[in-house]
């Protein structure tokens, strides 16, 4: 028995795939004209408008159209947020739809992009922290997380007790790596004694030797006049 909708689709996709994705949009229309609620037509409808003939805006109002008749289908909530991601103004919305799709689907994947995107777009590195360390739990080994991971934490976080850590891990997973070794190798020089512990920050001695905020304070005002 045949099946209208998949026939579009393959029919679709071949068009696209040919360089034809104008004809591809049409098949697609076509079809939604006798079936609007159907869903999976329309998603790719909206992947073509959106990847082959740059159409963003016309793309998306597929999506939102899906999204109205399926709130929770995640495959256009995932499509809808790839290309909301890419403009800083849109953050709310797209930190929103991330915050569901974890809910609705939680997998490494999708916690390492959201860290990331945590991390470039809204630069709220305590949350992408926590989401780099959700992607790792759910696999130890992924290299992709533990190098994402270390850099956060190297660059943002300055947490280079853990960073020290991941780059130990990541040199277990990948020996060969020049650039991890590099990295371990500065950052043990510039940020840990010979004995392999944390140097104190001048401003940690400046705690240590004065400990009240009044103290430290005032020894940091006399130490920018000198």
């Amino acid at each position: 028995m045949s099946d209208p909708a998949f026939e579009a689709i393959t029919k679709a996709r071949n068009q696209a795939s040919s360089g034809n994705p104008t004809g591809a949009a049409n098949t697609l229309e076509a079809y939604l004209a006798t079936d609007p609620h159907n869903t999976k037509p329309r998603l790719v409808l909206a992947e073509i408008a959106i990847r082959d003939l740059q159409d963003v805006s016309y793309g998306l109002m597929q999506l939102d159209v899906i999204l109205d008749l399926d709130p929770v289908n995640t495959d256009a909530m995932k499509a809808k947020v790839s290309v909301l991601a890419r403009d800083k103004r849109n953050n709310k919305e797209t930190d929103e739809l991330f915050k569901r799709l974890v809910e609705l689907c939680p997998s490494g994947d999708l916690y390492n992009e959201y860290a990331r995107f945590l991390r470039n777009q809204i630069t709220d590195f305590r949350r992408a922290g926590e989401f780099y360390e959700k992607a790792i739990a759910t696999d130890p080994s992924n290299y992709v997380y533990h190098q994402n991971y270390a850099v956060l934490l190297l660059n943002d976080l300055k947490d280079y007790r853990k960073a020290k850590a991941e780059l130990e891990l990541l040199m277990e997973i990948k020996p060969a790596d020049p650039k991890i070794r590099s990295n371990y190798d500065k950052l043990m020089r510039t940020k840990f004694d010979k004995d392999g512990n944390l140097k104190r920050s001048w401003k940690d001695k400046l705690r240590h030797r004065y400990p009240t905020y009044r103290e430290v304070s005032n020894a940091y005002l006399c130490l920018r006049s000198s």
